[in-house]
């Protein structure tokens, strides 16, 4: 989950990152009174979870209350890359001297944490990446050893940064990692982080993407989530505890288990290119049970979406034998009643696979098809979504 700048640097602060004062505003009488409460010349910043906000419009800068208003009052309801304005944060104003870089994030590739840095931060942060990479350091983090003052002192030296700098840097880069750690984050991010005319670092602009397997540990996390930013599907099956995710695409996908679901997707595309480019629609893996209430809620997620034109429903039976799938799948089409008007496609295999073919044949659901193999259910549920899609 990503957090909106407002929300990073509460966090910065409550870690002991050196930040400016920051309150949130909804209206523009609310900029204004929030202007007037940190005094003298602020910053209006747009909260979205996209980057280009300066350019788009979304910073500016105000000298006083009635300009915070002002400013404020453009800011909100601007589209920045797809993004409404709802929510503007009223920043300190800073005398900045020089603007630096810095993350740390999950590094995939190496199964180990990596540290950016550079002497050379701001807004062309992604243009210096691409032209002089040589300029932002590329440092190891071990996770079991973190960043401590020692290691900070040496990501600050390979970032650029004088002498005289990495003592001042080295201590909040070390804060910034408390964060990253103490959050089970998998990006911190600062750009810029500034030295001020005053000689004090502060991180002006945070970026922090926490890890939601991590919730469990995390109780305060819930209150970060934007809700009214969710896809009302996606919403709807968390609540069902449902491991769905959208896609833009026709053939409705529900499989039990990651990695199914994950090949499913793979054949659903690749039998979609005979069909008029039809792809799957969502991730839905039900996970290892099967029940009438789970199959239900699926479905029920899954007709939900104007998209989708068919269902492929792709289990294997194991722990949860596919006689019980097939009484869930009846069971549930039973339960959503005429809700359920899009033609599933079902394709069973593993533990108990003939039962769970007789006892759908037995009910002969005017909806249901079922197919022997994944790669025939998938073509079978990629042309009844292509046909759909014609008559419509």
């Amino acid at each position: 989950m990503d957090l909106f700048e407002y929300q990073a640097r509460d966090l910065f602060e409550a870690y002991g990152v050196p930040v400016l004062p920051g309150i949130i505003a909804d209206t523009a009488e609310e900029a204004k009174a929030a202007a007037e409460k940190i005094g003298g010349v602020t910053v209006v910043k747009a909260q979205v979870k996209a980057g280009g906000r300066g350019k788009a419009g979304g910073v500016k800068v105000a000298k006083t209350a009635d300009d915070a208003y002002s400013a404020a009052e453009a800011i909100l309801g601007l589209d920045i890359k797809g993004h409404t304005v709802k929510r503007v944060m009223i920043a300190g104003g800073a005398q900045i001297k020089q603007e630096f870089y810095f993350s740390v994030l999950l590094d995939r590739a190496n199964r180990s944490y990596l540290s950016l840095c550079s002497v050379e931060g701001g807004m062309e942060i992604e243009e210096l990446a691409v032209e002089r990479p040589e300029a932002l350091a590329r440092v190891e983090v071990d996770p079991l050893t973190g960043i401590d003052l020692e290691k900070a002192v040496a990501i600050a030296k390979a970032g650029g940064f004088p002498d005289d700098l990495v003592e001042k840097v080295a201590p909040v880069l070390v804060k910034l990692y408390d964060v990253y750690k103490g959050e089970d984050a998998s990006l911190v991010e600062v750009n810029p982080l500034v030295l001020t005319e005053q000689g004090d670092i502060v991180a002006l602009d945070g970026k922090v993407s926490i890890d939601e397997n991590a919730d469990f540990r995390h109780p305060g996390h819930a209150e970060l989530e934007d809700a009214t930013a969710a896809d009302p599907l996606e919403a709807k099956a968390k609540a069902a505890g449902l491991n769905y995710v959208k896609l833009d695409g026709e053939v409705g996908i529900i499989g039990n288990g990651a990695g199914l679901v994950m090949s499913t997707l793979d054949v659903v595309a690749y039998a979609g290119e005979k069909h008029g480019g039809v792809k799957p629609a969502n991730f839905l893996d039900i996970g290892g049970g099967a029940s009438a209430e789970v199959m239900a809620n699926g479905l029920d997620v899954i007709l939900g979406d104007e998209q989708v034109k068919s269902v492929f429903v792709n289990v294997f039976g194991g722990i949860t034998a596919c006689d019980a799938v097939a009484n869930g799948i009846v069971a549930a089409l039973g339960m959503l009643g005429d809700a359920a008007t899009k033609p599933l496609v079902v394709r069973l295999d593993g533990n108990n696979v003939d039962e769970g073919r007789r006892i759908l044949a037995q009910a002969n659901h005017p909806l249901v098809t079922v197919v022997a193999t994944m790669d025939e259910a998938a073509d079978k549920a990629a042309e009844l979504a292509s046909a759909a899609a014609v008559e419509k």
